[in-house]
């Protein structure tokens, strides 16, 4: 079953946001993603000293969960913030939708529902093609929660040439794990089963999110879940799975992992067995557990934590630490 993350303080916070000014460094761009056929959004922080220098920074990507946006790391999850304290990170925020950021085996509705391919070429690219970044393996991270958790881990496995740490904070790991047994039993699910399911949440985001998002044909809910079928059998699911392809990249190819998530998560199961497996064949990660719930007061603490690795593990990488 596709979950949502709702959580009431998030939705408060990002009505409030509506009225708000962006904080200090934060802008919003709008492009074409040819992956999903449509203008799109993210938000970007620069460092502090960007528009009087002609350096070259590493790119930190983050992905946001269920029912989430491009708008949630960087305005209310202090995400902004730590990216300034660090002086030297560009921060992307990408808007992935209620999509699990893979390419979808079936599209319907007239919809192209390519989300891999919208993070790791259209994103990326236009990031490296408008921006001074260090545009190879050492000078970038991606990381992202719940849902962004898993599809940080998935892409960056599949994609191991492209970051030099992938992370996760509260990520729904076992996502594509549980699809393929799902498939594997006979269980089909489209995306309009899952907007009837969760009509009544979704209603309750749209109220505080739609007009924030302001992307046409993509700001409700119903709109951000792609229509199709995500899967159409065991082996489209686990080719996503990170429990599963982690064995089919060379031990010297994966990048840095990071792992963390709060004690009183239900999730955090995932997290532990994950980290189970890494420390069983020698590969490197960090490892964090601390008090706290699947929820916007856990995430804030975690951020900075996370950043903090992500950005020493690409500064060492490049070679600008001792």
């Amino acid at each position: 079953m596709l979950s949502v993350c709702l959580n009431a303080s998030i939705l408060a916070q990002e009505l409030e946001l509506e009225l708000a000014s962006l904080p200090e460094g934060l802008r919003t761009v709008e492009f074409f993603s040819p992956a999903v056929g449509r203008m799109m959004k993210f938000d970007i922080v620069l460092p502090p000293d960007y528009a009087n220098s002609d350096e070259r920074y590493p790119v930190l990507y983050l992905l946001h969960g269920y029912s989430q946006n491009y708008t949630i790391w960087g305005r209310n999850l202090s995400a902004g913030y730590y990216a300034r304290k660090l002086n030297d990170l560009i921060l992307v925020l990408p808007d992935g939708g209620n999509s699990w950021y893979v390419n979808y085996a079936l599209s319907e509705q007239g919809q192209t529902n390519n989300w891999e391919d919208h993070i790791i070429e259209d994103v990326v690219g236009y990031v490296d093609k408008h921006y001074r970044t260090e545009a190879r393996r050492q000078g970038r991270a991606l990381s992202g929660l719940s849902m962004g958790g898993f599809g940080a881990l998935a892409l960056g496995l599949r994609h191991p040439g492209q970051f030099i740490s992938i992370g996760s904070s509260s990520g729904a790991l076992s996502f594509a794990r549980s699809q393929a047994v799902r498939l594997a039993r006979g269980a089909v699910e489209t995306s309009r089963a899952v907007n009837e399911r969760n009509s009544k949440r979704f209603a309750q985001a749209d109220a505080s999110i739609a007009r924030l998002v302001a992307i046409p044909g993509f700001s409700t809910q119903q709109e951000r879940t792609p229509g199709g079928r995500i899967f159409l059998t065991p082996e489209q699911a686990l080719a996503y799975d990170p429990f599963s392809i982690i064995y089919e990249v060379p031990r010297s190819e994966i990048p840095h992992i990071y792992l963390d998530s709060g004690t009183e998560d239900g999730l955090i199961s995932e997290a532990r067995e994950l980290a189970q497996i890494l420390m069983v064949n020698d590969v490197s990660f960090d490892f964090m557990q601390s008090r706290g719930r699947h929820s916007a007061d856990y995430w804030r603490r975690s951020i900075g934590h996370m950043m903090n690795i992500q950005h020493e593990v690409m500064q060492r990488a490049l070679g600008n630490r001792p």
